[in-house]
């Protein structure tokens, strides 16, 4: 974890630590304990967006490789994002341990980082899509708030400024240009093999984005992955004793994912994703305390994945090849 990364962190958990203090840490806690044993239940329902999600990179993987299962991709996908949950790499760790997983598994390194890399600009931009519907949705809503609008408005900007960014470096070769930093410190030979191995990836990534019926299918996958969050955010107040309707629900976590994605350089969002959902508590009729309970069950469901998911990454490696890199 470099400098950077670990100042974030602390950040975000000074920031998490007095949220809790300044809401009351025995109300948060005593409303997520009436959750009980149903966080168990929440931890598989999240099962259906992660397929989702997995099979959102599965279309874009050649059939005749024999690695190229939706088993596999699902296992990849769990993988990553216990990585993106619960590691400090933050966001960026999750799609690096997925490629280097299928590169295990038996994909060709170009297939499987431009799968991944694609899949990835189109979960960016479902999730801005997913957000605006949150936004329309706050429109129609009785406790509508301006400040909230703006503050929300500035995150799917942000959600944009990253997607549009990350866009145009895959065009000019992602791939390639990550290269560049690593020149002085590589052989002369070296430097080759990989150069050449990168722009045979970033041309695999272009060919990728021409696969337009791919590209639809991933499309929509990733959408009903952000929408099958909805149902977390329904479960989780149901068994808070603090039911919402749809329509709230819907608010609720498209508004804070997009919160807790434009904090992406903070690992797991932490201390943001908690103070995004307590903006977001009045528009849903909630008490500040329900809403960091709502954050904390999800904290619970991505540990009930994560470290499952991890233990698993750890027993793979210790048997699994080493990545090839050129």
């Amino acid at each position: 974890m470099g400098h950077s990364a670990r100042w974030l962190l602390l950040a975000g958990a000074v920031l998490f630590a007095a949220i809790l203090v300044w809401q009351g840490i025995p109300a948060v806690l005593a409303t997520l304990s009436s959750a009980g044993y149903g966080l168990l239940l929440l931890a598989l329902l999240h099962l259906v967006p992660v397929a989702l999600d997995a099979g959102a990179v599965w279309v874009f993987l050649d059939r005749e490789v024999p690695a190229a299962s939706l088993r596999n991709a699902i296992l990849t996908r769990w993988v990553g994002e216990s990585a993106n949950s619960l590691l400090p790499a933050g966001q960026l760790g999750g799609p690096v341990l997925m490629v280097r997983q299928f590169v295990q598994r038996g994909i060709p390194l170009p297939q499987a980082a431009a799968a991944v890399t694609v899949s990835t600009t189109n979960q960016l931009l479902t999730q801005m899509l997913y957000a605006l519907m949150g936004i329309t949705a706050l429109g129609a809503n009785a406790n509508y708030s301006t400040r909230v609008s703006v503050s929300m408005l500035i995150s799917i900007g942000v959600l944009g400024v990253l997607l549009v960014a990350f866009y145009l470096v895959q065009r000019q070769g992602l791939f390639s240009s990550a290269l560049r930093p690593l020149a002085r410190f590589l052989a002369p030979g070296d430097l080759t093999g990989l150069a050449g191995k990168a722009e045979i990836i970033d041309r695999t990534v272009q060919q990728t984005y021409g696969r337009t019926r791919q590209g639809i299918v991933s499309f929509a996958l990733n959408l009903m992955g952000w929408l099958a969050g909805t149902a977390e955010v329904y479960l989780v107040l149901v068994l808070i004793r603090s039911p919402v309707g749809w329509g709230n629900a819907l608010v609720l976590e498209s508004l804070g994912q997009a919160i807790r994605g434009a904090a992406f350089a903070i690992p797991g969002s932490l201390g943001v994703q908690e103070g995004g959902y307590v903006l977001l508590a009045p528009l849903a009729g909630l008490q500040p305390e329900v809403a960091l309970a709502l954050s904390l069950a999800k904290r619970a469901r991505e540990i009930l994945l994560g470290v499952p998911g991890l233990i698993y990454l750890h027993r793979f490696e210790r048997r699994a090849p080493g990545v090839p890199m050129a």
